[in-house]
């Protein structure tokens, strides 16, 4: 059986954090380590009866919306390695199952946990699931942990082999796209204790939770026969010239409140601006592609076993389109010294999903600090304001006559607000909580337009005289957007914020958006 190329690679989940000998006990005795974990979301009807959306988990929802296997045969290592090369199916799930060789359940006198020795067998694994289904690179995606024992094997373990390594993106040829959720990129700090309980924690290594601190975390993302480019260590950043930094999706979560591990005493110790375990600042690698979902952790809430972040995860594998939209030619009111904070919330809808894609708001304390001067890439920086995938092939939902729409529709929620600063301290003097300066909708459909070519529609909803939903572009009536992009196969328009926010947002002011074809490089 020879790889089909159809971009279905093999997807290798790597699990995270289990803890000391008990907790990872707990973990080897799930035969998935987790990912086959579902959830239950109620909302209300316009009866008022609570209504069930059921999410499966993303192990069956892959099987179902992507035709994977899950190839298991009573052990899924064994199987693998039982298999003839270039006889299993490329579109098939494997668990990394790396706890199992630490685990006093399974065997006697177990090595105490290390990344680098997880890190090791993935790469063993990764190699085996090519080898045995002919697929040239792989998926790799991980919860929590489980994504810096992937960046532990892509920044080091990889570099540093003497048969596939020797520079510092050599696990590019390997790994074709890397998607975590709520992995403490920048390890685990803490809101209270003044940094004393991370100088504990690294001092002792109690339960092995020294990972998530700099020094250790230094040793293994760090190679040691490979040179990397000088400058003092951030976990947050990977090297240039290593994995290319288009290739990794960081999903945040930014519900802290449903992170009820420990009683919610991890919660309070990491501080609300997290998912409660990861803080926001330290959920992603900078300048890489990220969404933010309001999710815990994990648990009932958690971010795995959540529909938002599988429909993240299915358009960054699968999606051969890629929209980013930024905001351009701002020049907002005011001068710097005006004590005025300048605030966005954005979150993206897609039409036919039950859930917000991606959301950064002051409620989840995340929102978009708008500043008046460039500032380095952080969680504040408004660019992009989403950075997302679609699958030009996917099913279109139905309208109310039953058709299908033929367009890909997008929905970008924007809302400004401004707080007031004296003396360092925030001030209510004036203030009207929640309530938005500015606020729309912008409204965008990708599609064909009249000549048959790829066309994109945007308007704002405070243009439209009737609902949202109602809006049908007529290729033949209504002229897209002009494309700004002279590169073939790709288009960038604008779309001016509406007039009423000019006074606010400058003349200029503008959403941008870059659609651009992508694929995975057996298909590019």
């Amino acid at each position: 059986m020879s790889y089909p190329g159809d971009g279905r690679l093999p997807v290798i989940y790597v699990r995270g954090f289990a803890g000391g000998p008990a907790g990872i006990d707990n973990a080897v005795g799930d035969p998935f380590y987790g990912f086959n974990e579902g959830s239950v979301q109620v909302r209300v009807d316009g009866a008022d009866r609570p209504a069930f959306h059921q999410f499966e988990s993303p192990l069956l929802r892959l099987m179902g919306d992507q035709g994977y296997q899950l190839l298991v045969h009573g052990n899924q290592a064994s199987y693998l390695a039982d298999q003839e090369p270039d006889t299993v199916p490329a579109a098939s799930i494997w668990v990394h199952r790396f706890y199992d060789e630490f685990a006093p359940l399974l065997t006697k006198d177990p090595n105490a946990f290390s990344i680098e020795a997880a890190a090791r067998s993935l790469l063993e694994l990764v190699l085996l699931v090519r080898k045995q289904t002919g697929a040239p690179r792989v998926f790799l995606v991980a919860h929590s942990m489980g994504g810096l024992v992937v960046r532990s094997m892509l920044q080091q373990t990889i570099p540093d082999d003497p048969a596939i390594g020797g520079a510092l993106d050599s696990a590019a040829a390997l790994v074709d796209r890397v998607f975590t959720y709520a992995t403490p990129h920048g390890g685990i700090e803490f809101a209270i204790g003044f940094g004393l309980l991370e100088k504990l924690r690294d001092a002792t290594g109690l339960q092995g939770a020294d990972i998530f601190g700099p020094a250790r975390m230094k040793e293994y993302l760090t190679p040691t026969k490979v040179a990397v480019p000088a400058g003092a260590f951030d976990a947050t950043v990977m090297p240039v010239g290593g994995f290319p930094h288009d290739r990794l999706f960081c999903l945040i979560g930014t519900d802290s409140g449903d992170y009820d591990v420990a009683k919610g005493l991890s919660a309070k110790a990491v501080g609300a601006r997290s998912d409660g375990l990861v803080q926001i600042d330290n959920a992603y690698v900078r300048d890489t592609p990220r969404a933010f979902v309001h999710r815990s952790h994990s648990g009932r809430y958690g971010i795995v076993n959540s529909e938002e972040g599988y429909q993240n995860l299915r358009r960054f594998l699968f999606g051969d389109l890629e929209v980013v939209a930024t905001l351009t030619g701002l020049d907002i009111q005011g001068a710097p010294d005006d004590d005025t904070i300048w605030q966005l919330d954005a979150a993206l809808s897609i039409r036919g999903l039950p859930v917000t894609l991606h959301e950064q708001s002051a409620a989840h304390l995340c929102p978009i600090q708008i500043e008046r001067r460039p500032v380095g890439d952080s969680v504040g920086t408004p660019v992009p304001l989403v950075h997302t995938y679609l699958s030009s092939d996917a099913t279109r939902p139905t309208d109310a006559t039953g058709a299908r729409v033929a367009t890909m529709r997008h929905v970008l929620r924007l809302s400004l607000l401004s707080l007031r600063r004296k003396r360092g301290l925030l001030s209510f003097v004036d203030h009207l909580e929640q309530t938005a300066d500015w606020a729309d909708v912008l409204v965008v459909d990708i599609g064909q337009g009249a000549d048959g070519k790829p066309a994109t529609w945007g308007v704002w909803n405070s243009a439209l005289k009737s609902a949202i939903r109602d809006w049908v572009p007529d290729p033949a009536r209504d002229t897209p957007l002009s494309d700004e992009e002279p590169a073939p196969q790709s288009w960038r328009v604008r779309v001016p914020v509406p007039e009423s926010a000019r006074a606010l947002l400058g003349a200029d002011a503008a959403v941008t958006l870059e659609v651009r074809p992508r694929a995975t490089l057996d298909r590019g």
